[in-house]
């Protein structure tokens, strides 16, 4: 990855759940930014979670030594959690949002329109890791205004909006108490399909009882109408097998 300017970063979350996703949000990034590479792993976020300090501060470094070494003045983060834990652990790194840099350099030509057609009412589900990005969410419904799909604001929203329930590794801790949120927040939701920004709120809303798509589904999979096959929460199995495609995928376009 020579002349390096800015690296794509992923995330785990959405390399587990949509690996072709990732190969053309980077082709289109470095279609649009010319000197755009990527980097495919954990930024620790989930032991920094679970308290284990030594063990995020040793994949964090492990994390920003990577980034140095391909020279990279900039991240382009698709994933709430990444973005949230680079700017409170690296505030001199310049960390930027997918979604503020979608609306600078516009959709792929094929996506735009793509939803005008569609059946489909979504519900926007934001992310409580960037509750406070107004800029963020602003993205998102500009995305969403470009593909052309109908979306409505649930109760709670943007600055307001409720936990998914797989924030802070609840899912894993207390699975009882996990569930009893995802119901809760779906249960607010009047439509039946709903559209997230993370992949692990994605999963979140299926296990909620909501069939949900993260918005690169939308700008990379279209169209979508009622009778489409909406994916369900996948397996770990599924998710290991997806980051190892993403991988590959990531290794092609950078070749």
């Amino acid at each position: 990855m020579s002349n390096t300017e800015r690296v794509f970063f992923p995330g785990c979350s959405l390399s587990s759940y949509n690996p072709v996703a990732v190969q053309k949000t980077l082709l289109h990034l470095q279609e649009r930014m010319p000197g755009t590479g990527a980097l495919l792993t954990c930024c620790g976020k989930p032991t920094k979670a679970l308290g284990q300090a030594d063990k995020f501060n040793k994949r964090y470094t492990s994390v920003t030594t990577q980034i140095e070494s391909l020279g990279a003045k900039e991240v382009i983060v698709a994933c709430q959690s990444c973005y949230l834990t680079f700017n409170e652990c690296s505030p001199n790194l310049n960390t930027r949002s997918l979604w503020t840099i979608l609306p600078e350099i516009g959709l792929p030509d094929e996506a735009v329109g793509i939803g005008k057609g569609s059946d489909l009412r979504f519900t926007i589900h934001d992310s409580c890791s960037t509750r406070h990005e107004y800029e963020i969410h602003e993205g998102i419904r500009w995305i969403m205004d470009q593909l052309g799909y109908s979306y409505e604001e649930p109760p709670h929203t943007k600055k307001d909006s409720m936990c998914c329930g797989f924030g802070g590794m609840v899912l894993l801790a207390n699975p009882d108490l996990s569930k009893r949120i995802m119901s809760n927040r779906t249960a607010e939701v009047k439509t039946d399909h709903m559209v997230t920004y993370c992949a692990a709120c994605r999963m979140s809303m299926v296990m909620g009882g909501k069939q949900s798509l993260h918005i690169l589904d939308l700008v990379f999979g279209g169209p979508w109408n009622t009778d489409s096959v909406f994916p369900g929460a996948g397996s770990t199995i599924d998710a290991w097998k997806n980051r190892r495609k993403a991988k590959k995928a990531i290794e092609r376009a950078l070749a």
